[in-house]
């Protein structure tokens, strides 16, 4: 599992905070990634607090090394190496992916949680389960428990939809006995693992208290369920006064012109005497929780409960929902009948205001032509796409119902600044324009009006590093699905410099073991294994920028050795001749101009995924390679459409195997033209011809075996969006007020299985070709499916818009 780690305490210390790092310890021994982000200082008996308006800042501890004693659990003494005794603390991060570096934060435990989940530790995984703890000391009872940080930090986990757990050890003397410290962590260890295993499927539990007592042989000890044991402060007060000026230097002199100041009042008074009520003693007060009345309850109630069970020597475990609990549910639907005070009624005058619970739409009389539904800002950018999105808007709302707005001519767009003045707030507003050309900030303060063609964030779908771990993490808890036998599994990894690949790999193992297993193949050791060809791809790259293909750490070496002195070479380039393209001006490269190189340096985040052999070939389309584009609509939070009329994208080449033998005898050089079938590296002459784009349903196929290539991507498209709506939240978040069009490639193998390649927002529709009306067609159904809708109007279905998921996320921006 990856584990994060919060707790109330702090970084590891003898007085505040004594076992958190042996905790983490046991976690690493056993297995589990452990990410651990806790506030900088003490931060107990603060709750679920956040506090406001305060930029959380980060700190890095970097704890003692393996060999020396868990940090926190010896105090200091002169003869200590403090960095090896008890870690140390920076200001900036390490630069080295071998140094173990926790996360400390001016926050609290909630914060902790908040800024581990979706701001730190993202390289390593979606977290399985948030573990707050241990604390330093018990948090039974309700008393404990409705104050404590360690069972806020769990209870934020569980309202961000992950499994927590609460751990904290009761301890009965503060003399922090190794053994007993260890055997602690291997208990709280065992338990949170077994949790895990048994967590209920239904619902019912969101988080678990676990207390653990610190006592001479607990791991021979029960583990129980207990509730959580209803108790109360006795009465009295938990504040102790002290004295007033022991904050600050300055509380002398305040307190004496506070006394003056009551002198001169007393003698205005003119020798009457004080009346009213007595003035404030002024005072300071320390909380000081009178742990009495929690024990006194304890004895005095019966056995079962967590407070019991800790003093008995077991373990407790306390299930929990994070609500508030629902008492006298007899009462819930009766009505709270209230005192009747008569009133005298009276003739409403002009100095009275009427408060309407909802504004009254404005109206106006000054035009006789009736109010159009919506305006409409419609600026693709695109002159392929622009007139299709026209043509259907026009064609299927009656030019009555909305009226266009005329683009800016400033890059930036605000939407609030194109509409007319003195417009009813219920006016609504449609935006069709590129991705940074949109007004999420009207968008967001205004949900229930407007509707934009994009969600603001979707890089779990987009990215193709975050679209491995969508999938890795989607397959990792839904064994079953079909994304586990559709999506090859990538190796995402960074490089900044070709120099540091060796170490961007330490993780990849997969890829690691592929490429060392080739090298013994080649080396005629393989036994009749065959070569496991993988394609590099930059992450954030398009238009098939930058895709390479290799079989060896050797290759794969060469082409960042290659794009870094190809990179050189164009500095140089630069400073001869004064601009990228030599002309002095400093402008890049036309579009038709540029190849496909990639300079390392600039772009860090790589994938290489499995190469996918042999391809389905046809020989009457010459053997070449093809995928498959599919074109997705994703309506609001959250419904996805495949468009049926699919397209079929060829390479330029005959397809021949990677690593093929030539006649004689010596291995090929490998041809990209005949591998990479993105009609964009084709040039704009290939791209329009005919034999390079086909409609899928016109290659010569079997109906059955098109019919179930189709099926397949439907299957894995509906998959996909649901796998990044509900277990990449924070890196897909669809949202009523928008939808967004896709472009999905697949590639589909010699046995006829399709396989997921990459997701593109805002695919290039100029790859369609000659086929416009595909793309005329697909429009038409996003126009009808999202627009339409929108202006409460109903057309009706469309037959090429197959719905292949349709769930409620329960997402409401502005809400």
């Amino acid at each position: 599992m990856h584990i994060l780690i919060v707790n109330d305490d702090g970084p590891p210390s003898p007085h505040s905070s004594p076992y958190v790092h042996s905790l983490v310890r046991e976690l690493q021994a056993a297995g589990h990634v452990v990410s651990v982000c806790l506030p900088h200082t003490q931060r107990s008996w603060i709750g679920k607090a956040h506090m406001i308006g305060q930029t959380v800042k980060p700190l890095y501890y970097r704890p003692p090394p393996p060999h020396r004693p868990a940090a926190g659990l010896t105090p200091s003494s002169p003869d200590d190496d403090d960095e090896a005794a008890h870690g140390t603390t920076h200001s900036r991060p390490s630069t080295r992916p071998d140094v173990e570096e926790w996360i400390l934060v001016d926050g609290t435990p909630a914060s902790c949680v908040q800024i581990g989940l979706y701001h730190f530790f993202r390289d390593r995984g979606e977290v399985d389960l948030v573990v707050s703890g241990p604390n330093y000391g018990r948090n039974t009872t309700a008393v404990f428990a409705l104050s404590s940080g360690t069972l806020g930090g769990a209870l934020e986990a569980a309202v961000c939809r992950k499994r927590a757990i609460a751990l904290s050890y009761a301890f009965f003397s503060r003399n922090h006995d190794s053994e007993i410290i260890a055997a602690a962590g291997r208990r709280g260890v065992k338990v949170i693992e077994a949790l895990w295993k048994a967590w209920p499927e239904d619902g019912s539990v969101d988080l678990y208290s676990v207390n653990v007592p610190l006592l001479e042989g607990l791991e021979g000890q029960k583990v129980l369920y207990t509730g959580m044991l209803q108790n109360y402060w006795g009465a009295g007060s938990c504040f102790t006064e002290v004295d007033g000026s022991v904050d600050g230097e300055n509380e002398d002199e305040e307190r004496i012109r506070e006394e003056e100041g009551r002198v001169e009042e007393r003698e205005g008074l003119n020798g009457e005497g004080a009346k009213g009520p007595k003035p404030h003693t002024h005072k300071h007060f320390k909380w000081s929780p009178r742990f009495t009345d929690v024990y006194k309850s304890v004895e005095e109630a019966p056995p079962g409960n967590d407070g019991w069970a800790v003093k008995e020597g077991f373990t407790s475990v306390t299930p929990l929902k994070a609500n508030f609990f629902q008492s006298a549910t007899s009462l819930h639907g009766a009505e709270l009948q209230l005192a009747k005070t008569h009133v005298q009624s009276q003739e409403p005058t002009t100095a009275q205001t009427t408060l309407p619970i909802r504004p009254k739409p404005q109206t106006t009389t000054t035009s006789s032509t009736p109010t159009p539904h919506f305006y409409a800002l419609i600026n693709y950018e695109d002159p392929y796409v622009q007139p299709l999105i026209l043509s259907a808007l026009s064609s299927l709302l009656p030019p009555s119902t909305y009226t266009l707005l005329q683009p800016p001519t400033t890059p930036e767009i605000s939407l609030s600044s194109l509409l007319p003045p003195s417009l009813p707030p219920t006016t609504k507003l449609l935006q069709i324009s590129p991705y940074e050309s949109i007004d999420f900030d009207y968008a967001s303060t205004h949900p229930a009006t407007t509707l934009i063609n994009s969600y603001i964030i979707r890089k779990a779908l987009i990215r193709k590093h975050f679209l491995s771990s969508t999938v890795d993490n989607w397959v990792a808890k839904h064994p079953g699905s079909i994304l586990r036998t559709h999506v090859k599994r990538s190796e995402a990894f960074e490089v900044d410099f070709a120099e540091f690949l060796d170490d961007a790999l330490v993780e990849a193992w997969d890829l690691r073991a592929s490429l060392e297993g080739n090298e013994s193949v080649l080396a005629g050791d393989g036994e009749g294994k065959e070569v496991q060809w993988w394609i590099l791809k930059p992450s954030m790259s398009d238009r098939g920028q930058g895709i390479r293909l290799f079989c060896t750490m050797g290759e794969l070496q060469g082409i960042f050795d290659e794009w870094e002195l190809e990179e050189e070479e164009s500095d140089d380039e630069d400073e001869e001749g004064g601009g990228a393209d030599g002309d002095g001006d400093g402008d890049a490269k036309d579009e038709e101009e540029s190849d496909d190189r990639i300079m390392a340096s600039h772009l860090r985040h790589f994938v290489a995924q499995p190469y996918i052999h042999p391809p389905m070939l046809l020989p009457e389309m010459d053997n070449r390679k093809f995928h498959v584009r599919v074109y997705v609509l994703a309506v609001g939070s959250l419904k996805i459409y495949v468009y049926e009329d699919m397209l079929a994208l060829f390479a330029a080449k005959l397809y021949t195997a990677p690593g093929a033998v030539s006649d004689e005898g010596e291995g090929e050089e490998i041809d990209l033209d005949a591998h990479l079938t993105n009609t964009c590296l084709q040039g704009e002459d290939t791209a329009s011809k005919a034999n390079s784009v086909h409609r899928f349903w016109d290659l010569p196929l079997s109906k059955e075996k098109a019919e179930d290539v189709f099926a397949q991507i439907c299957g894995v498209t509906g998959e996909l969006f649901e796998a990044a709506a509900r277990g990449m939240m924070v890196h897909f978040q669809p949202l009523d007020c928008a939808f967004e069009v896709y472009g999905l490639d697949f590639l589909v193998d010699a046995a006829g299985t399709a396989w997921l390649l990459e997701v593109n927002a805002f695919p290039d529709f100029k790859q369609t070709g000659d086929l416009k009306g595909i793309v005329a067609g697909f429009w038409a159904g996003v126009l009808r499916l999202a627009v339409v809708p929108f202006d409460h109007v109903t057309l009706g279905a469309d037959e090429k818009m197959v719905l292949v998921k349709d769930i409620d996320l329960g997402r409401r921006w502005g809400a």
